[in-house]
């Protein structure tokens, strides 16, 4: 296979369970990485692999007819949204699914415009790859697409205009009009937006930011898209993101979490949104194949049942503390931030100048993985540690890599 994955511990993957992945060595390693945050409800898990055998006895996929599965999945995704988002649409992968959010905005506006922020990441298609905030995405891939006008994000530990968060006043949002005012040609359909950005580095805007942000969408009478394919489906302790602060975004987007390692992911929209679109105007070959929507019942099934969106936030509390105790203590850890099970420390050559120190988070990365931990690397400079284990994970397994964090952090 050509090299063109990212940086990773050198092992083989074998096999996992729960919060725990084997090597081809038989080696135990606890995951930090879930997958990039698609095991929420752990490796294997059974009730999944009971759900996937039984769908996979009866049919592969069958395009575009409906299925037991997909009307089930539809229902249950439903039933888990905000009461205003009443329709939905399954994809494959993320980067399709916030594809097809900006192609409906556009269609529903009749506007090309679209306004995203630095730092976003909204998956590898050439649309999705455009609005994102990240040249690693883009760089010598040519021109991007038209049309999109980028912000800066409130990544309040380098904050992009060198302010302090006490004096701020949420100057990211007042500067949005000035950059509408410079770049915009009048045709502005929506804006599009992680409600934490999760590739750019697990970095979360402050209190009430994403209300605000809310507010001054709806004065300007544009569309409201929130790419939720990292963060829904329990991963930040509610079972999606907005609800922490009631929001209500007029299209969304889960991928991931929703499958648990099965390729799905969803569109979630207003009826009048979606009535933009006419038959055969949105649809994709392997979206909503009765395995992905078989695996999307079961992850459902077992969020609820096993309180798993309740103990992503009870054992995010206990990590985040944890690490935030570790942080006064280790000489290359800048910031230590989080919500649930996401969480990034970020890690700096020194806490003074706070200069991104990409090289010692792969020194890391290796260290973990020789004490039998998984860990992971986001962020702009590549400076940040993913923390961002399956739901699942035990009370021992959180104690045992904790300290395993703990003694590597330390020792930098």
């Amino acid at each position: 296979e050509a090299k063109t994955t990212g940086f990773q511990a050198p092992i083989a993957v074998d096999r996992g369970r729960g919060a725990i992945i084997y090597d081809a060595d038989d080696n135990k390693f606890i995951d930090w990485t879930s997958g990039v945050l698609v095991t929420n409800i752990g490796h294997c898990h059974p009730k999944l692999v009971e759900k996937l055998a039984e769908s996979t006895s009866k049919i592969l996929n069958c395009y575009e007819y409906p299925t037991e599965y997909r009307v089930r999945a539809a229902e249950g995704l439903i039933a888990s949204t905000p009461k205003h988002l009443d329709t939905c649409f399954f994809l494959t992968t993320g980067g399709e699914a916030t594809d097809a959010m900006m192609r409906i905005m556009k269609r529903k506006t009749g506007m090309h415009e679209i306004i995203s922020f630095y730092g976003g990441f909204h998956g590898r298609l050439y649309s999705s790859a455009s609005a994102g905030g990240l040249s690693k995405v883009k760089k010598k891939f040519g021109p991007t697409m038209p049309g999109i006008i980028r912000s800066p994000f409130p990544y309040c530990y380098r904050c992009p205009f060198r302010m302090k968060p006490e004096s701020c006043h949420h100057l990211c949002l007042e500067f949005l009009d000035d950059v509408v005012r410079t770049n915009s040609c009048g045709e502005i359909a929506g804006l599009i937006t992680e409600p934490y950005l999760g590739t750019g580095g697990f970095i979360f805007p402050p209190e009430g930011w994403m209300k605000s942000l809310e507010k001054w969408i709806r004065e300007k009478g544009i569309l409201f898209a929130l790419d939720e394919v990292q963060s829904a489906f329990g991963r930040g302790g509610k079972m999606w993101f907005m609800e922490w602060e009631g929001l209500t975004p007029d299209i969304a987007c889960a991928g991931k979490g929703i499958g648990s390692g099965i390729a799905q992911s969803a569109l979630v929209a207003t009826s009048d949104i979606m009535s933009c679109l006419g038959r055969g105007e949105l649809s994709s070959t392997a979206g909503g194949n009765p395995i992905a929507c078989a695996a999307t019942i079961a992850v459902l099934d077992v969020l609820k049942k096993e309180k798993l969106i309740e103990r992503s936030r009870k054992v995010g509390e206990v990590m985040l503390d944890r690490l935030m105790k570790a942080m006064q203590k280790a000489t290359h850890v800048g910031d230590v931030r989080g919500r649930g099970l996401v969480i990034g420390i970020e890690i700096v050559e020194d806490k003074e100048g706070k200069s991104p120190a990409p090289e010692l988070c792969k020194k890391i990365v290796l260290e973990c993985a020789n004490k039998g931990l998984l860990v992971g690397i986001v962020g702009i400079y590549g400076n940040v540690i993913r923390v961002a284990p399956p739901l699942v994970i035990t009370d021992s397994e959180v104690e045992e890599s904790l300290c395993i964090m703990e003694e590597v952090l330390t020792a930098l």
